[in-house]
């Protein structure tokens, strides 16, 4: 067995990376498009553009705008008379959001009334315009707090909130993002390649020399999957290299843990693209059913919307999805430094997939012409 094994790797091998166009799928399409995709996918919001209405034009008013303009959340590049500038900016597109202070502010604010400031944002990504009001009203917070010391030569508050954040400090995005392009980055290009495996034999008449050779259906199976899972372990390797060098996302955790996890998730990978290649008929025909089946994948996992924000019937369908496991296991010991026994559940849920898409490939298969 371990003679026809290595016959059929060799053979792998050699159709694989005697292709330049192969070899720059294999390795060169998932560098870039991770390298790019980390800068593009963020949810770190800095330098807004904001309007500004200040009708009372007063020292308090300008201390506010000041304030606001120098933080790295917010850039004031516009100032307006009037509100119909704001709408019409904002229907523009030229701000995203607006501050508007009243005549009577500063008087106000001198006599201990309380003085209302309007805050608009652009609705239309809900996200953002969420961040937009925490900002805004972080820094407000943060003038009141100055404004009292400045009276009362105190800043003494009733009630203070310490904030602490576990794992991400200082909450930078590319702790999370990074990590899960790399695990969407090993689910495409394990399916993508592996899927036209088998269905390209079929297309350009190799299969018939397969079958009339003695390896069987489980041995033609794992000769089609190890020259796949090793090249997705050197691609993974690179992009965390990568992930490391321009990212500065270290592992917390054990590597021997993170090999095995990915080696897992890869294997599951690659047995579901090897059954999607068994069971279709031309190439055309492989790539659809990876592309229909890739989308889901990366939807459920949780990596794009958190899965408890899901319906229940949704939140079930979700541990079918291989993504799903390996995103909680990298980020668990990427940022987290998690162990064996925090992951034990992905980690059994990912080994059950690859057994169960492997086995299944290897039914399908037929080395029969059709």
């Amino acid at each position: 067995m371990l003679l026809k094994l290595r016959a059929m790797l060799i053979k792998e091998l050699k159709q694989m990376l005697r292709d330049p166009k192969m070899r720059m799928v294999v390795l060169g399409v998932p560098m870039v498009q991770m390298f790019v995709m980390s800068f593009a996918l963020t949810l770190d919001v800095k330098n807004i553009d904001i309007g500004v209405l200040d009708m009372d034009k007063s020292k308090t008013t300008t201390e506010l705008v000041s304030k606001l303009g120098s933080s790295d959340y917010f850039k004031i590049t516009r100032y307006t008379n009037s509100f119909k500038d704001i709408h019409d900016m904002l229907d523009k597109g030229e701000i995203r959001g607006a501050v508007i202070f009243q005549t009577d502010t500063e008087k106000k604010l001198l006599s201990n009334q309380k003085a209302d400031i309007q805050i608009i944002a652009d609705g239309t990504m809900s996200n953002d315009a969420g961040i937009i009001f925490s900002y805004m009203n972080t820094l407000l917070n943060e003038y009141n707090i100055e404004r009292l010391y400045r009276l009362t030569g105190s800043d003494n508050m009733p009630v203070v909130f310490n904030n602490r954040n576990l794992f991400n400090q200082n909450l930078d995005s590319s702790l999370y993002y990074v990590p899960g392009l790399i695990v969407m980055m090993i689910m495409i290009t394990s399916i993508l390649l592996t899927s036209i495996a088998i269905v390209r034999e079929k297309e350009i008449g190799t299969i018939e020399q397969v079958m009339v050779t003695p390896i069987g259906r489980l041995e033609f199976i794992i000769g089609k999957t190890v020259p796949f899972f090793i090249t997705g372990y050197a691609t993974t390797a690179l992009m965390f290299v990568i992930a490391f060098m321009v990212f500065d996302v270290v592992i917390k955790g054990s590597l021997i843990l993170l090999g095995l996890i990915v080696g897992l998730n890869i294997l599951a990978y690659l047995g579901l693209a090897l059954l999607i290649s068994a069971s279709a008929y031309t190439q055309q025909q492989a790539l659809l059913t990876a592309f229909f089946i890739m989308m889901p994948c990366a939807l459920l996992s949780g990596f794009l919307f958190p899965i408890d924000n899901m319906p229940i019937i949704i939140q079930y369908l979700t541990v079918l999805d291989p993504m799903r496991w390996g995103f909680e296991s990298i980020i668990g010991v990427v940022s987290k430094g998690a162990g064996v026994y925090e992951l034990y559940q992905p980690l059994l849920w990912q080994a059950g997939h690859a057994v169960f898409f492997i086995v299944l490939a290897s039914i399908r298969f037929k080395k029969t012409l059709e």
